[in-house]
């Protein structure tokens, strides 16, 4: 678990507060794959189960989260290897990112 939590830790730089403010705008809700129309993206879900164990003491952490924890880390580690060129500020690509939990911005 101390492994897993450590990179949970490194991959998510937002604080829960912040994670959990983005999630409410219509970038991060306007991103990701769903599994039906009007369904909530994979990203988005993740997102608010990131806020969830950012809250959470390390010592409360049960087997799923650390489930969680370990695919956030593969997610944002492919994602961060897919970077698009220029500018990405505004794209779709950083907001995915955001919705698990990593702003690439705040590197």
């Amino acid at each position: 678990m101390a492994d897993v939590y450590a990179e949970f830790r490194e991959v998510v730089n937002m604080s829960a507060a912040d994670l959990k403010k983005w999630l409410g705008t219509e970038e991060s809700q306007g991103v990701g794959q769903k599994s039906s129309a009007g369904a909530e993206s994979v990203g988005h879900d993740s997102g608010r189960k990131i806020v969830h164990l950012l809250d959470k003491k390390k010592s409360a952490l049960t087997e799923a989260d650390e489930q969680h924890m370990h695919k956030v880390v593969g997610y944002v580690h492919r994602h961060l290897a897919q970077r698009p060129q220029g500018d990405v500020t505004e794209t779709k690509w950083r907001y995915s990112l955001m919705n698990w939990g990593h702003d690439p911005l705040k590197d």
